[in-house]
């Protein structure tokens, strides 16, 4: 077993171990098409750590293709409910002071924690302008995701994909897209957005470790690479967060582990729903020939 998983589960027993539960209970619940389960799974792990915020993108494009709109609305205020929820014997209280620490955005970071970045200078870690990079680069993944990968089940682009939010898809055509929303696409997204949002971090602290070994295996078997690659990259990627205090070597590692991840289960998904039954304008013919 993982000595630093070993630390994180049982020694220290971070909230980010509760977290990591609710999102593979929402995983598992999407996967088996139990969409109200995994809502409120995913909205529990939210407010147990907000670190699962950056699996919300692909949460929310897997919604909305695989539920008729007003149903997909409806999962997303069944979460902000229970956000609600969680916070109503604070509010009263203090409402300003529970939502500025619950969602602290403008935290700021210590150099000294940090895993990821530490071949990174103290000065260069601290501007602005690094984190206007890594929040650039977030964004440039998930846009290169969603427009390349994630959007397939619909078989739309991106602008076309938004429409839906006001312009409801025939029931037919909907349940086509929702078919192709299967059990891999689904876990594939989810934890493909937390490790790109993983990667663009501003800092990585080792209990953040929960969320990267679980993903890990899955994500590399899905790059297709040889096994032996597969091996080398999570052997490298154990080594260098079990490092204590971080190095700029094993920095290094885990941020080129993470990196690899992502371009591999991009690249390895590329041929991914390409025998898929018909193309979109077949089905919108379809569907206007009927009506």
């Amino acid at each position: 077993m993982s000595k630093r998983l070993h630390s994180i589960f049982l020694l220290r027993l971070f909230n980010d171990c509760f977290a990591v539960g609710f999102l593979f209970v929402a995983i598992y619940s999407y996967q088996r098409r139990i969409w109200t389960v995994g809502s409120v799974a995913y909205s529990f792990g939210v407010g147990t750590k907000m670190s699962l915020l950056l699996a919300g993108p692909a949460i929310g494009i897997v919604l909305l293709q695989a539920l008729p709109l007003r149903r997909a609305l409806n999962a997303a205020f069944l979460m902000a409910q229970v956000q609600i929820t969680i916070a109503w014997p604070f509010i009263p209280v203090n409402p300003i002071g529970y939502i500025s620490r619950a969602f602290e955005f403008s935290r700021q970071f210590l150099y000294k924690w940090t895993v990821n970045w530490r071949f990174v200078d103290e000065e260069t870690f601290l501007s602005r302008e690094f984190a206007i990079t890594l929040v650039t680069a977030n964004l440039g993944f998930l846009a290169l995701f969603i427009t390349t990968r994630w959007l397939r089940p619909s078989r739309r682009s991106f602008p076309e994909c938004l429409s839906m939010l006001w312009k409801a898809v025939p029931l037919l055509l909907q349940q086509q897209i929702s078919l192709r929303v299967t059990p891999s696409f689904v876990m594939t997204s989810i934890l493909g957005s937390m490790t790109v949002g993983l990667l663009c971090a501003r800092t990585l602290h080792y209990q953040f470790y929960s969320y990267i070994a679980w993903s890990t295996p899955f994500l590399l078997w899905k790059s297709g690479l040889h096994p032996l690659v597969i091996y080398a990259v999570w052997a490298a990627q154990e080594w260098a967060w079990n490092v204590y205090p971080s190095t700029d070597t094993s920095s290094m590692v885990v941020v080129g582990c993470l990196l690899f991840q992502v371009l591999g289960v991009w690249w390895g998904t590329r041929n991914d729903d390409v025998d898929a039954s018909f193309p979109i304008e077949k089905e919108n013919r379809h569907h206007e020939h009927v009506e």
